[in-house]
């Protein structure tokens, strides 16, 4: 199974209350900051909401 690195690249500032519960629920909170998190279907429904906050590195 796949892992991905999950880098937050935009601030929060200005994104919706479901984006911010998103990136709260990856575990982002600071710019820059990555956080790992093994590939599923929950957490790539995630990062389709939040795709413009941040970077997604496939790490294997």
């Amino acid at each position: 199974m796949a892992t991905l690195k999950i880098t937050q690249v935009k601030s929060r500032i200005g994104a919706s209350a479901q984006q911010r519960k998103n990136l709260d629920a990856l575990g982002l909170k600071k710019i820059n900051q990555s956080v790992e998190h093994s590939d599923s279907v929950i957490i790539k429904g995630m990062l389709d909401r939040v795709k413009h906050l941040v970077k997604i590195e496939e790490v294997k």
